[in-house]
């Protein structure tokens, strides 16, 4: 049975999940835990805890299949009145308070909702996420580096005080033999993973694939990047070469593709080389939701191409 480890936080990595749970293989997420935001944010303040929401993310989509459609409007389920608060947060908190720390909480919350596979927190040390701009700037906590002024570049993201890997997630990367680093919000999301003490030295040694689901969108912080950007920062914080690629080809409708650029977003350019690290493909779909049409990758089709790598 395959050892797949996916890695990052938000949306990208619950898609993934949602895919790779229907097949016959040992899961471990694995999530950043930079979240100062909404309830998470709330939550970490008042009970100084990890904050839950990208943790709960992940446990919902790896939820078991014959329960999951409640379950996850259960668990993603807002309170409109009050703190705003998600339900699945509040639960991870109490159960925090009850086994008396965040990761025996998240077992119970995976055996709770009949979870197939392992979430983990990349770290159980509580530190403050920085970064620092091209300009000097230095950008403080999850929130204002995901969401800084337009035209901010961001030169470096780093914790303070510094944030050591967790024992599991360590042996997780080591036993590995596919490490995906799943799309999401590169210096809020994904880079926080790989500046953890101890996480690129577990990398080097993993002899896992190293595999990228590029992301398809830009965002504040990386307006102008094309697919080579990404890849480019990736591998500069691990520190190695990725083994493989996964890049999405196809374009969203111009109706979607212009409600991205409202919001100061664009379609991911390829721009990498043509060899047989580089997957590319259809991989996606476009969703319809309250406020938009999202565009997002296919479980099924992203984790296809994943398994049988």
């Amino acid at each position: 049975m395959q050892k797949i480890v996916t890695l990052g936080g938000g949306t990208g990595h619950f898609q993934l999940l949602r895919g790779l749970k229907n097949y016959d293989c040992n899961i471990t997420a694995i999530v950043n835990v930079s979240d100062d935001g909404g309830s998470s944010g709330k939550l970490r303040d008042e009970y100084g805890i990890l904050p839950p929401g990208d943790l709960r993310q992940c446990i919902v989509a790896l939820a078991d299949n014959e329960h999951d459609n409640i379950l996850r409007k259960l668990f993603n389920y807002r309170f409109k009145n009050g703190e705003g608060h998600n339900f699945g947060n509040l639960i991870i908190t109490a159960l925090t308070d009850i086994c008396g720390n965040t990761q025996e909480a998240i077992k119970e919350t995976c055996k709770l909702m009949r979870v197939r596979g392992r979430v983990l927190p990349v770290s159980i040390d509580n530190a403050i996420l920085h970064a620092e701009t091209l300009d000097g700037k230095i950008l403080n906590g999850q929130t204002n580096i995901s969401y800084p002024a337009i035209g901010t570049k961001i030169k470096k993201v780093f914790y303070k005080p510094d944030v050591f890997v967790y024992k599991e997630v360590s042996e997780a990367i080591k036993n590995a033999d596919k490490i995906v680093i799943c799309p999401g919000d590169l210096y809020g999301s994904i880079l926080p993973v790989f500046i953890t003490k101890g996480f690129c030295e577990a990398l080097k040694q993993s002899k896992a694939k190293k595999i990228y689901v590029c992301n398809l969108f830009t965002k504040e912080g990386n307006e102008n990047f094309r697919a080579s950007d990404f890849l480019r920062e990736i591998e500069n914080y691990a520190g190695l070469k990725l083994d493989h690629v996964i890049l999405n080809t196809k374009k969203p409708s111009e109706e979607v593709m212009k409600k991205y650029l409202s919001e100061n977003s664009k379609f991911v350019e390829d721009d990498l080389p043509q060899d047989n690290r580089i997957i590319r493909g259809d991989f996606v779909a476009e969703y319809p939701s309250e406020s938009k049409t999202i565009f997002r990758h296919v479980p099924e089709k992203i984790a296809r191409v994943i398994v049988g790598l």
